[in-house]
């Protein structure tokens, strides 16, 4: 087992697993049954643990990536939908829609400690590499709400947490997630609603860029290995819109399939989840015949991103079948699990009961 991709389908309540082999070979290897309506991508931490948001549910599902299988559920607030797992990996923060929080989760315990209020309909969300601060999107008020977690990483106080800014990024711009570049100096924020992506400088906590995008429905954000680009899907048009992060300016975009919401980059491969709430253009089926419920897997070696598709070349597709409404994409690789010496046998005993089973 090595590089696994994991997809979250919100309309199946399942995670499909995907294992991939060689180049341009993948497999459905588990489907883990989960709450109702699981939202966003997989969380891990470096030794396996998997996290999800199962919104109908107010719970947020514990994965065991080595043993692919469900093995709690944590109970939070109203519609849970972003995760982050905190830098030391104690903590697990999640935002609740339903209830205009943030809950905090020690994971040791799997307990919710408190709840962090915030504005209406939080959504995704980034934590700063240090740790020190969680970007919140505030979906239903149109800004990014910063949250100090200095004391809980330094002291275990998760009642010290404060919102301490609030990134306004425009009425009734919908901002739905975000991520922090490779540098840790800028945000990237899609926008439901808009044709442009805001970027933040995190120094200053202002926007500093509205990047204009070709359509409107932004719903996630990832960077190529080289920090160079920024992807954007946009789920109206079914398309990943590339935007050169020196410039900020759009150098190309690239169809998928219908509806695209997450999406993550793996060395030159994108995973891009279809959600199927939108057919693709007659132009898009002529190039790809992509499906719903799917993933849509995009190829970039031997691609130029800084120039357009007729100048750059052209990307390679391949497809994977999953659940239902597909919605967020993750990938895990085992083969960079790090285990502390206390952790070690655990962990061994997990794979030893595993491989059991499969027999």
């Amino acid at each position: 087992m090595s590089v696994e991709i994991y997809s979250t389908d919100t309309d199946s309540g399942q995670i499909s697993v995907i294992r991939k082999n060689g180049l341009s070979e993948y497999k459905v290897v588990k489907e883990i049954a989960v709450g109702n309506a699981p939202r966003g991508s997989v969380k891990f931490t470096r030794d396996g643990r998997g996290f999800v948001s199962n919104t109908s549910t107010n719970s947020v599902s514990e994965l065991d990536a080595l043993t692919r299988r469900e093995v709690a559920r944590i109970t939070v607030g109203f519609g849970p939908r972003g995760l982050g797992v905190v830098p030391g990996e104690r903590f697990l923060l999640v935002s609740n829609s339903g209830s205009n929080t943030v809950s905090v989760v020690d994971l040791e315990s799997r307990t919710e400690l408190t709840q962090v209020a915030v504005g209406r309909d939080p959504r995704h969300m980034s934590i700063s590499k240090d740790g020190s601060f969680a970007y919140v999107c505030v979906w239903g008020s149109g800004y990014i709400a910063k949250l100090d977690l200095r004391g809980l990483v330094g002291e275990g106080r998760a009642d010290s947490i404060r919102e301490v800014a609030r990134i306004r990024i425009g009425e009734d711009s919908f901002p739905y997630s975000l991520n922090i570049d490779r540098a840790g100096k800028r945000a990237y924020v899609a926008c439901n609603a808009g044709d442009e992506m805001p970027v933040i400088d995190l120094e200053t906590d202002s926007v500093i860029a509205r990047v204009e995008v070709p359509g409107d429905g932004g719903r996630a954000i990832a960077f190529t290995r080289d920090g160079r680009f920024a992807l954007l899907t946009l789920e109206r048009t079914s398309r990943i819109v590339v935007v050169d992060t020196a410039t900020l300016k759009v150098t190309r975009t690239i169809p998928v399939g219908p509806a695209p919401r997450g999406l993550v980059v793996d060395e030159d491969t994108v995973y891009c989840s279809v959600f199927s709430r939108a057919v693709p253009s007659e132009d898009d089926r002529i190039e790809f015949s992509f499906s719903p419920h799917s993933l849509t897997v995009v190829h970039l070696d031997g691609v130029d991103l800084s120039l357009p598709a007729e100048e750059g070349g052209k990307v390679r597709y391949d497809e994977i079948k999953v659940g239902y409404g597909p919605c967020s994409v993750s990938v895990f690789d085992s083969a960079q699990v790090e285990f502390d010496a206390g952790k070690l046998n655990e962990a061994a005993a997990r794979l030893g009961q595993a491989s059991t089973a499969a027999k």
